[in-house]
């Protein structure tokens, strides 16, 4: 059985997908298995990857599903205790997966950890701000303002996605919050403070750059934090917090572009939340409309 697997999901980024697949086969921990999950590329991408012969292993979707479904697909394909995964704009340096391997044989209770990266904006190194560092242990409360873990430099067992679930594929955007905060909640995230993942952003194709108003899934994450009864009285009280943050900016924001009743629906889901109304039908509703 090998130790890793590591998962490359990919749409359309033939060019890149080598460079991340490569950066993998370079590794100086050599006990690993690579899913290559092709989401629905129109590209060369299945010819790229057919260069790496019996290397990987390639799945192929017969369209795009999105990049949870695909990570979901190596998942469940996967053989390893440990499963990592790689964006395939991204890439590792060669000491990536023994750094956790590593951490993970010196603490054994240990269930997630993640490196520290390089960022690489439109062909340039830039220094992550402040509220972008990235915290270790428990990382619950700073992760409800944002994503501190990235999907790229994180290393989970598999026995943690076994109870925690998958990335929900429901949400087009966010999902990396989503489950990091449902592990978080539960768990330390563990940092091993090393650059070992280069990260590039920038590119028109990415999530962030592809759905506008991000903040509506994030609520969407929060809320169901709230609805799955795992969060302690400490961890409640902060979400709610968070909630009556974000929910008067997306809704307030909604009212402005002319969406009355998503923006109102969105000023009203706070109080909705704390008074253990939102699983009725019409907030499950709404809910879903706003995804």
């Amino acid at each position: 059985m090998t130790t890793v697997t590591v998962i490359i999901p990919t749409f359309n980024r033939s060019e890149k997908v080598a460079r991340a697949i490569s950066s993998v086969i370079g590794q100086t921990f050599a006990n690993f298995e690579i899913i290559v999950v092709d989401d629905g590329s129109q590209d060369k991408t299945e010819h790229t990857v057919a260069q790496f012969g019996e290397s990987l292993t390639y799945i192929a979707h017969t369209s795009n599903l999105g990049v949870s479904a695909a990570r979901n697909t190596g998942i469940k394909n996967s053989t390893s205790p440990l499963i990592a995964f790689l964006d395939s704009d991204d890439h590792w340096l060669p000491e990536k997966l023994a750094a956790q391997v590593d951490f993970f044989n010196d603490h054994p209770d240990a269930v997630a950890c993640q490196t520290e990266e390089s960022w690489i904006r439109n062909g340039r190194l830039v220094n992550p701000k402040k509220k972008h560092l990235k915290p270790s242990g428990d990382i619950f409360e700073p992760s409800l303002k944002l994503c501190l873990v990235s999907p790229s430099a994180v290393m989970l067992k598999r026995t943690l996605l076994e109870e925690v679930g998958l990335f929900d594929e429901g949400l087009p955007a966010c999902e990396d919050y989503d489950l990091w905060l449902r592990i978080a909640c539960r768990y330390p995230i563990h940092l091993i403070n090393k650059q070992l993942v280069v990260k590039e952003g920038g590119h028109p194709d990415q999530l962030s750059a592809r759905h506008r108003g991000m903040d509506r899934f994030r609520i969407n994450a929060l809320v169901k934090l709230v609805k799955s009864g795992k969060l302690n009285k400490r961890q409640l009280e902060a979400t709610l917090k968070e909630l009556s943050l974000k929910c008067p900016v997306y809704g307030n924001g909604c009212l402005k572009r002319g969406k009355k009743a998503e923006g109102e629906y969105f000023l009203r889901l706070p109080e909705i939340v704390k008074k253990g109304n939102i699983f009725g039908q019409t907030a499950a509703g709404n809910t879903q409309n706003a995804r």
